[in-house]
């Protein structure tokens, strides 16, 4: 029974676990924070995810944390409506918003939940250091502690620790897109029945509400510009950073800066996209975010198929883990780049620069959501969203016979 320590326990690090206690291997799961987090922002299950969901047995207890979203429309100052765009118009997979939403906060307790018996969970705990040697990996903690593992897996999100220790520094794998997103829990005066509303200022500024069931309401703010030396951890000076960027705007932003003061459940950060060309380096692989990150709207779905693949090609490869790793790479390279590419207009049509854009850009989409081709808009995410073929990881010795098999044909 091959030992594996994740670094994670957000949803790529439980998925793992999940996967792997079911192929036999004994797993350890690190967590930075004291708990699992809570809030967060509302992710999709798309395509294959949703697959990979479903033979978890998980699906039922995803669609009954749905976030309740219907759909999603852009208004101006005085909040009319310029533009709706219903999840049932792009498939349940292709749309900006899917079909199968919930939080990452749900999802996270769903996935640790399902995983947890057998699985070690050590919170409020990271990881150190890391020496490699041919029996396996020497792990030291933060705690203090040491311990020796077959395997490394770092499923610690863009900013990860074990892809900084094991690969080298953030700067070398982590590409700046160019602006900054918050994401908090706040309060709307305005009546939002479903639809996550969008609002877009000049400036390369975006303001937008969605509704979360149970009345709740999360608020987010993304604003274009240079990058800023600031403290990670100190949540104040990015509050400062945030209400500096959004001062003096119009329709409900004043009432989400207020409820952004008052909040503890508050995230920022710079939007980025990882690019490494090696998802693995010795006995140590990566994750989710960590090895690629920076998708629109794919990230948590690439996360759930990554955790499903790696952890059935450990179990396929007898764990082997040299040839395991490459077939990990191999299943998902494909899938991963098309899903990483960015969406028609980019981060001009996101947060376009003055009026002029902005009109330009409702009047497009306005046309596009008009007719068949409106999957152009989202680069055609429902295909991209199923651009994967899940082995049957259930009977890993019939799945190697199988790949003999067609290899043999080929030859």
């Amino acid at each position: 029974m091959m030992s594996v320590l994740i670094s994670g326990a957000s949803v790529a690090g439980p998925a793992l676990a999940y996967w792997l206690r079911r192929h036999g291997f004994t797993v350890t799961v690190v967590e930075r924070a004291p708990r699992l987090r809570e809030g967060g922002q509302a992710v999709d299950l798309r395509g294959s995810a949703r697959e990979v969901i479903e033979r978890m047995g998980l699906l039922d207890e995803v669609r009954a944390h749905h976030t309740g979203v219907v759909g999603m429309s852009a208004v101006d100052r005085e909040n009319r409506r310029l533009w709706n765009w219903g999840s049932e118009l792009s498939g349940h997979s292709g749309g900006i918003i899917a079909d199968l939403e919930i939080l990452r906060a749900d999802l996270g307790r769903i996935l640790f939940d399902a995983s947890r018996e057998g699985v070690e969970y050590l919170f409020d705990d990271s990881i150190t250091a890391l020496r490699e040697h041919p029996d396996g990996v020497d792990v030291t903690f933060a705690g203090g502690m040491s311990r020796t593992f077959d395997l490394v897996v770092g499923a610690d999100g863009l900013h990860s620790n074990v892809r900084r220790l094991a690969f080298g520094p953030e700067p070398d794998f982590v590409r700046d897109q160019g602006f900054y997103k918050a994401i908090f829990a706040t309060e709307a005066d305005i009546p939002l029945a479903g639809w996550q509303l969008m609002y877009v200022m000049p400036g390369r500024r975006r303001a937008s509400l969605y509704p979360v069931r149970g009345g709740r309401t999360r608020g987010m703010f993304f604003f274009a510009g240079p990058e800023i030396d600031y403290d990670r951890r100190d949540v104040t000076s990015q509050k400062h950073l945030v209400a500096g960027a959004m001062a003096g705007q119009g329709w409900q932003v004043p009432r989400m800066l207020e409820s952004m003061w008052e909040t503890t459940d508050f995230y920022f950060d710079r939007e980025s996209l990882v690019t490494i060309d090696h998802w693995s380096r010795g006995r140590v692989a990566l994750l989710g975010d960590a090895a690629f990150g920076g998708s629109v709207g794919m990230g948590t779905s690439m996360a759930v198929v990554g955790a499903y693949v790696l952890a059935g090609e450990l179990a396929a490869a007898g764990g082997d883990h040299v040839r395991a790793f490459a077939r990990y790479r191999q299943v998902l390279s494909g899938y991963v780049e098309a899903n990483k590419k960015p969406m028609p207009g980019g981060k001009n049509l996101f947060l376009p620069k003055g009026r002029a854009m902005i009109w330009a850009g409702n009047q497009m989409t306005k046309l596009m959501l008009a007719g068949p081709w409106r999957s152009v808009l989202t680069g055609d995410l429902q295909g991209k969203a199923a651009r994967v073929t899940l082995g049957d990881y259930a009977d890993p010795a019939k799945l190697v016979d199988g790949r003999r098999r067609k290899e043999d044909a080929r030859q």
